[in-house]
């Protein structure tokens, strides 16, 4: 008998317990992720690799919402996060050429930009696991890498990465509003 008032005193804690819980609201700019080969967790479940897995962004995905995004929002000349919240992570699961000649060896980074009108400096940082860009520390940059950047015709309403292939390797694009920039990684012969 006390073992049945004991469970229903603690059935009874748990039912209290359960009724104040409540569900996290959405958040407004919902984390995304990204792979190079594109689409690579769906081509191995269905054994359709052909590449080995080279790259892994994680990031979240901010909207325009009618706002001036490039000299306003992000501000021209300051650090960015590249998207919102958590600070944009890479991992690179091979050594790369990012730029002409500069490598970058395999790991996980943190990748902040610093856009100004017509180029943006792309930054590899060591210090990982971060919120937005109000820690971050120049000292701990692996690579920084100077992009142009370029205006597109429509404005794209969601801060979006996607991997592109080319002749030459892989271009990681970066649009957002009416602003494209593209980093090129190149993972052959490393």
């Amino acid at each position: 008998m006390k073992h049945v008032k004991v469970l229903s005193v603690l059935l009874l804690l748990c039912c209290a317990a359960m009724a104040q819980y409540k569900v996290p609201a959405i958040d407004k700019s919902p984390m995304d992720m990204i792979y190079y080969p594109i689409n690579y967790p769906v081509l191995k479940i269905q054994n359709k690799v052909s590449e080995p897995l080279m790259a892994r962004i994680i990031y979240s995905r901010p909207l325009k919402n009618g706002r001036s995004v490039f000299g306003e929002l992000v501000e021209y000349g300051h650090i960015w996060r590249l998207g919102a919240n958590e600070a944009t992570e890479i991992e690179l699961y091979k050594d790369v050429k990012c730029g002409t000649e500069t490598r970058l060896k395999k790991g996980r980074y943190t990748m902040y930009a610093i856009p100004y009108q017509d180029k943006w400096t792309i930054i590899f940082n060591r210090e990982t696991d971060s919120w937005g860009a109000f820690q971050y520390d120049p000292k701990k940059d692996a690579l920084r890498v100077d992009v142009p950047a370029q205006k597109l015709p429509e404005a794209a309403e969601a801060f979006t990465m996607q991997f592109e292939k080319d002749s030459t390797g892989i271009n990681l694009a970066i649009v957002w509003d009416n602003v494209k920039a593209v980093v090129p990684f190149n993972f052959q012969n490393n």
